[in-house]
């Protein structure tokens, strides 16, 4: 059996023979243009046909370093690497819990799911948002700065991987934690490079599906402790009873794609040739900048080989003339004397020499189109717009300002969905299983804290469905996108739970200060009627009075 034979054999796939087929020209193509292989642009474009893991974990830690590099010292990349956080997650990452009151059985209704919602969005973010970072297992993050470290990472290395801890510190009111484990320590251990069920550090089973993740103990660079870096521990992906042990998010471009990369990887070797290019015009205009003119010769060649003639040395020659050359036009331009017209010097320079005059910090396109066109092309990589990455908005009006703005808005809004809320979803199914075990949610009926019910009929799934509220969106024209709120509210196209959320706040919460507040001035008399002209210029109505 051919070591292929064996492969498929271990991943429980049947052995198929290839029948022969003719050999592909190597001259010709078929009916697709592309396919070509005469033509002379195309002689030499025979890139490999591998599968995805081929393509890419062979040169993962060269991907990911060199990302990394960038994001270190390109002000611009790692200017767009926090816009996705700041975009995405924004100061706080917010719990908006919606069970499936259907899903779960009878003595679920909307009053338990106001309850409910009440209390779990309370006791979450107590949790997560404590000082005393209990959701990190490192106690170094709170839970949305954990989700804005996720985002980040998923910038740079194209996936997010932590572990699910268990921990019984004391003190520590639940013992759910996460542990962010950096992407280079998931790798295939040294003693089994060719296991073909280890893929990236993964184990798969045959149809494809995780089964554990072989972590280094240590970081393969680290050396601080010698040996520890030649260490795997094999994790597997859940517990018996089926709780997650690990976390890891990607998104694939292929099928059959076990690891991730960083969406910029496509235009590094350009981002690497543009910071190059800006520091060579910098460096230039520094230069320029440094002198502000400079004195030329234009000396026959003919007079400075015959000055260099019969000579058995012609570089101490040349050298000896140039110095004293120099020193001759220097006592000359000592001793001239100078005419002035309307107060400015004009010097008499020495036969054969003319002024140059240099324009301070001419050095190059820097700032203009050149430059424009190399930010916009890094900008289309990061999946952002020109004006956010450069920070530009000289040429932009409202409605480019609103188009651009959108185009970044689907991108970010992909992004939070397939990366910052799986990871903070993630996080709350596990801490909510552990509650819902342990009997703290007052709100749940008495069926469900028996043994085994969450377990059932996806329960948990029902129970933990929610969303997550993060960043605002943003106004460029306040008054224009409030007019367009309030309308789809008036015309029931939205609901004001969507519309308070684009503005990065809790429906729930902010009702509810509301309510006090206008309970508050009931009781001060601070009550004022509505002016009419206001709510028509809100509304948009176009009967409004000039006011």
């Amino acid at each position: 059996m051919t070591l292929d034979a064996e492969a498929r054999a271990l991943l429980g796939e049947p052995d198929v023979t290839v029948s022969s087929a003719p050999p592909e020209s190597a001259l010709v193509g078929g009916a697709h243009d592309a396919a070509r292989r005469n033509e002379r642009m195309l002689a030499l474009w025979s890139p490999p046909l591998r599968s995805a893991d081929l393509d890419l974990i062979p040169e993962k830690g060269t991907l990911d370093a060199r990302t990394r590099d960038v994001l270190r010292n390109d002000a611009y990349v790692r200017g767009g690497a926090v816009i996705h956080q700041d975009n995405i997650v924004g100061s706080l990452y917010a719990l908006n819990a919606k069970p499936v009151s259907r899903i779960l059985g009878p003595g679920f209704d909307d009053t338990w799911e106001e309850e409910f919602q009440a209390e779990v969005e309370e006791r979450f973010t107590l949790w997560a948002e404590s000082p005393d970072n209990w959701v990190d297992a490192s106690r170094v993050n709170t839970f949305t700065e954990m989700v804005r470290l996720a985002v980040g990472v998923h910038v740079a290395a194209g996936e997010v991987l932590a572990s699910v801890e268990w921990l019984r510190d004391a003190g520590r009111p639940f013992n759910t934690a996460i542990q962010f484990i950096d992407t280079d320590r998931l790798s295939t251990p040294a003693t089994e490079p060719d296991n073909p069920r280890i893929v990236g550090g993964i184990e798969k089973n045959a149809r494809g599906a995780p089964v554990a993740y072989h972590i280094r103990v240590a970081h393969p660079s680290d050396w601080r402790v010698p040996g520890r870096n030649m260490k795997w521990k094999r994790v597997p992906a859940r517990k018996p009873w089926g709780r997650l042990q690990i976390i890891h998010i990607l998104e694939q471009h292929r099928p059959d794609q076990t690891r991730g990369v960083a969406e910029m990887v496509a235009a590094l070797k350009e981002i690497r040739i543009t910071k190059q290019f800006r520091d060579v015009v910098l460096q230039n205009a520094v230069v320029n900048a440094t002198y502000a003119a400079s004195i030329e010769a234009d000396l026959p060649s003919a007079e400075v080989f015959a000055a260099l003639g019969g000579v058995d040395n012609p570089a101490e020659a040349m050298g000896q003339w140039a110095a004293s050359y120099l020193s001759q036009i220097a006592e000359y331009s000592g001793g001239a004397r100078n005419l002035a017209l309307d107060g400015v010097r004009i010097p008499h320079l020495f036969p054969g020499t003319k002024l140059h005059l240099h324009k301070p910090g001419d050095g190059g396109p820097l700032g203009q189109d050149f430059e424009q066109s190399l930010l916009r092309y890094i900008a289309a990589a990061l999946g952002i717009s020109y004006e956010q990455l450069s920070r530009d908005y000289t040429n932009t009006n409202y409605s480019s300002a609103r188009a651009a703005m959108a185009e970044t808005w689907k991108r970010m809004g992909a992004l939070k969905r397939m990366v910052a809320d799986r990871f903070a979803t993630t996080i709350y199914r596990l801490w909510l299983e552990e509650v819902v075990n342990k009997g703290i949610l007052t709100s749940l009926p008495r069926a469900a804290r028996t043994e085994g019910w969450l377990y059932q009929d996806q329960r948990l799934d029902a129970l933990s469905r929610c969303d997550w509220i993060g960043a605002s969106r943003g106004q460029i024209d306040e008054l224009k996108e409030t007019q367009a709120a309030v309308l789809r509210l008036k015309y029931n196209l939205t609901t004001e739970e969507d519309e308070i959320a684009r503005m990065g706040r809790d429906w729930r919460a902010t009702k509810r200060q509301r309510a006090r507040e206008k309970a508050m001035d009931r009781e001060l008399s601070l009550e004022t009627p509505d002016d009419p002209n206001m709510v028509n210029a809100i509304s948009g109505d176009p009967r409004q009075k000039d006011v």
